[in-house]
């Protein structure tokens, strides 16, 4: 395998990374793989797609603090506008593994 291009420090932190808290979250209809969560980051609440359906009810996500990027381009994912993407790791049997913290911080705080 082939080592991934690498960036500069300039290109890494044009990614904004924040922490967030899952407020609700719920199927989208027609949907199996992923479902709609509102993540409120302090100044505002987003809403974004969730790749982790096949194992994760919605409702079991609700109340984790997350880590999220906000400024990702606005993507279409079924009948909703993701804007944003909680940040996860690949667990076995590609289940993912979201990045949460164990500290106290508040949201929409910078992760740096």
């Amino acid at each position: 395998m082939s080592e991934p291009a690498r960036i500069t420090f300039d290109e890494f932190i044009k990614v904004q990374l924040k922490i967030g808290k899952v407020v609700s979250a719920e199927a989208i209809p027609g949907m199996k793989k992923v479902f709609k969560a509102t993540v409120d980051i302090g100044s505002e609440k987003r809403e974004v797609a969730v790749g982790a359906a096949l194992w994760i009810k919605p409702e079991d996500f609700v109340g984790r603090t997350v880590v999220i990027c906000t400024n990702l381009q606005p993507r279409k994912i079924g009948e909703m506008t993701s804007n944003g993407m909680l940040l996860a790791a690949d667990g076995p049997e590609g289940r993912p593994v979201f990045l949460t913290i164990s500290e106290e911080a508040p949201l929409g705080a910078p992760i740096h």
